[in-house]
């Protein structure tokens, strides 16, 4: 597929600013003699737990890991072992494979090395607000992952509602249902009352509620109500598309499980429909038996709802 030359221009102009603000043009990273690329060496070797003395790696498997052109990698050690932070010899089972480790003056190095980029990384977050903060890691984390990095995964946090979330839940519910569903404007009216009454009810001895964010923006929410004085009920279970298949659901779901066995309550309930084939997943692995279901027409659809519970 052809490639806009437009978005092409754009990736450059911000590898240009990128490199700029982290510093990785200047003669050391992070106000150290060590480049970029001494300073990825350095890391993988004081944070690879192999060898028999540990920290210790085969020089092909550290070209690999990095991606480098063999001979420079070599000149590179070669630096670092005259510097005395890092030694290379032949395995004692293969005398074909030379593995490199750092020293004692290596690790120092590092140490130093990481602390100053630590610190450097906490001066570039400190000016960017909360909210800015949040939306920056996670476009970090977009392309990442976008770029084929597995080990990108979701970082997610649960926590409660911050102002102005309550809305996004009504607003998200009521998007969602109707692209996947096409459920109509009664259904987020339905949303926003339950919201309403929560907020309303302000009870946090006998109800709470959870967003989940992910890299820091919201991904998912569940509330957990009362229904009576022995009984909660598990409400609006939702996860934005983009956090699917990465257990964001059955986190909320445990947490108001969690939440209302510490409250006090002796089973929870939930009302459903059957088209909603994830969520009821969900449910059942978590613990949940369906106890009656029955036809309805609501949000402009042929629904079937469905009743669940299970004991605390």
């Amino acid at each position: 597929m052809a490639v806009d030359p437009a978005q092409v221009a754009q990736v450059r102009t911000f590898n240009r600013f990128y490199t700029k603000v982290i510093g990785v043009l200047q003669s050391g990273l992070a106000g150290t003699p060590h480049s970029l690329t001494e300073a990825r060496v350095l890391y993988e070797l004081a944070n690879t737990p192999t060898g028999d003395r540990g920290g210790e790696v085969d020089v092909a498997g550290l070209r690999r890991l990095l991606d480098l052109d063999a001979g420079y990698l070599s000149r590179i050690l070669a630096r670092l072992e005259a510097a005395g932070l890092v030694t290379r010899e032949p395995s004692s089972d293969d005398a074909r494979r030379r593995l490199v480790r750092l020293t004692e003056d290596g690790r120092s190095a590092f140490a130093a090395l990481d602390a100053a980029q630590v610190a450097a990384v906490e001066r570039l977050l400190a000016p960017v607000a909360d909210t800015d903060g949040r939306r920056m890691l996670a476009a970090m984390g977009t392309i990442r992952r976008a770029l084929g990095d597995s080990t990108g995964r979701p970082g997610l946090v649960l926590r409660p509602p911050e102002p102005g979330e309550l809305g996004w839940v009504v607003a998200r519910h009521g998007a969602l249902y109707a692209a996947e569903y096409g459920w109509d404007a009664r259904f987020e009216g339905m949303v926003a009352q339950i919201v309403a009454d929560f907020a309303a009810a302000d009870d946090q001895r006998r109800q709470a509620a959870w967003i989940a964010e992910v890299d820091g923006e919201p991904a998912g929410c569940v509330f957990c109500v009362a229904e009576n004085e022995t009984t909660a009920k598990l409400r609006l279970l939702l996860v934005e598309p983009s956090a699917r298949g990465a257990g964001v659901g059955a986190r909320l779901v445990e947490e108001c499980l969690r939440f209302a066995t510490r409250a006090g309550y002796r089973r929870i309930t939930l009302w459903t429909n059957d088209v909603l084939t994830s969520a009821r997943r969900i449910y059942e692995r978590a613990g949940f038996w369906l106890d009656s279901e029955e036809p309805h027409h609501s949000f402009g659809r042929d629904l079937v709802g469905q009743n669940w519970s299970r004991e605390l």
